[in-house]
């Protein structure tokens, strides 16, 4: 850690920075920043950098609203859209107490927290997001909705296209910022784009989704555009998901991965399969946090509602991709539910707790769905044991909140934040007059 830091502060002087920026989110997943000259730096490695936690969401009670934010050296890059004008760099940070304890609000401190756990049993958690976001014409809406920058659909070549230029942009960019991009293309809704991270362990991954967010909406304000992660911002078209596959590692070997088993995946494999949809219900308050993520889930257009697993099946909540010969490493599971809105370090907690549940109590795997699920009637689902997702943020809170998995993987000061901002959100929602109401009641009734 000492070379690491070294680094960093030569890298600074070398380099003329002029600002770093310390990063952290709070516990809804907004991402937070503050500003320290370069010859702060070394301050900050040493003692932190302290701060009024009560003023972010969730993170202290006011009480003990002294915290410090440690930068985390390893995480240190210049960012690129700053230009040579005041070059500027970020580091993301941990929050401890004034006494050195990990801050127990901190969403990056609960995923580590997780990975440890996973440690214990001789395990490292990787995980691969798939990040589909919308690019609208302007934040400004009428009243037809939103107006995205296109028309095209899914893997469509727009020749001097919009979503080309910004897909280019884009991913130069998080290369620039040592996040390795695996594809990028058009998705299925009109100026839907989706952008695959390379697979990296959990707690790189989501301080990789924070950055790769920031990076989209600098480049959608640099190209005169506005990009939206919300899970559903029109009716008509498809919801943004943040599908993810995710594999556990014992060392070098891929422990959901054993040739000669049926698609060649593991019993480790099986039972954190099974785990995921033993708990699914109650993660869904975190991996869909929104009261607009429910229109995401119960919209169609191939987002999972119900509780199930397939082979390559898009229809499942689980999906165990098609193998590739001779790549056993690569064997891995994808969760369809997560939407691109998640806090990704509490959802990679609550989807790592779940499987590992599975693997120590040995849950059974049921049956796989073979059919499309979707396409199949409420009383055929239930003769095959499909019981369904939440159909609502209400109903995700009433399942969080009786999750002793939920309760003890976020910690309690974590838990009852969560629910109480959740439920507010739903408050507030359930008082809204809607322009649906008005249009099917008001000259009606």
């Amino acid at each position: 850690m000492d070379k690491q830091r070294d680094f960093v502060l030569r890298t600074i002087e070398e380099r003329g920075i002029k600002f770093v920026r310390l990063w952290f989110t709070d516990v809804v997943g907004t991402l937070k920043s503050v500003a320290i000259a370069p010859a702060e730096v070394e301050g900050a490695f040493n003692e932190g950098l302290g701060f009024d936690g009560s003023a972010i969401e969730g993170l202290t009670r006011s009480f003990e609203a002294d915290v410090l934010a440690h930068p985390d050296p390893t995480t240190f890059q210049i960012l690129p859209w700053r230009g040579e004008v005041d070059p500027t760099a970020r580091m993301f940070c941990d929050i401890t107490t004034p006494d050195g304890q990990p801050a127990v609000a901190d969403p990056r401190n609960v995923l580590k927290r997780t990975l440890a756990k996973a440690a214990e049993r001789g395990f490292t958690f990787y995980t691969h997001p798939e990040v589909e976001f919308y690019l609208l014409k302007s934040s400004k809406y009428g009243k037809n909705g939103p107006i995205p920058v296109d028309s095209a659909g899914y893997f469509d070549n727009v020749p001097g296209g919009t979503a080309h230029d910004f897909r280019r942009r884009s991913v130069r960019m998080l290369e620039d910022l040592g996040i390795s991009v695996e594809f990028s293309h058009h998705e299925a809704g009109p100026g839907q784009n989706e952008i695959d991270l390379r697979y990296a362990d959990a707690l790189t991954t989501a301080d990789n989704i924070m950055t790769f967010r920031t990076v989209v909406k600098e480049v959608a304000i640099e190209q005169g555009v506005y990009a939206t992660f919300m899970p559903k911002p029109m009716s008509e078209h498809p919801g943004s998901g943040m599908h993810t596959h995710m594999s556990l590692f014992e060392g070098d070997a891929n422990a959901f991965y054993e040739a000669g088993a049926k698609y060649q995946l593991s019993k480790i494999g099986r039972q954190f399969i099974a785990g995921l949809l033993k708990h699914a219900p109650e993660i869904t308050a975190v991996t869909n946090q929104f009261v607009n993520s429910y229109k995401r889930l119960w919209g169609g257009d191939e987002a999972p509602s119900f509780v199930c697993w397939g082979h390559n099946n898009r229809s499942a909540l689980v999906r165990v991709p098609l193998y590739k010969p001779n790549k056993g490493q690569s064997a891995r599971v994808e969760y369809r539910a997560i939407d691109s809105a998640a806090n990704p370090y509490l959802a990679y907690s609550l989807m790592l707790a779940a499987g590992l549940k599975g693997i120590d109590e040995g849950y059974e795997l049921p049956p796989e769905a073979e059919d499309n699920v979707w396409s199949l009637s409420d009383t055929e689902r239930r003769a095959l044991g499909y019981t369904q997702l939440p159909a609502s943020l209400d109903h995700a809170i009433q399942f969080m909140e009786e999750s002793e998995l939920v309760a003890e993987t976020l910690g309690e000061q974590v838990f009852n934040y969560v629910l109480l901002n959740k439920r507010q959100e739903w408050r507030d929602y359930r008082s809204q007059v809607t322009p649906f109401e008005l249009q099917k009641n008001l000259e009606m009734l």
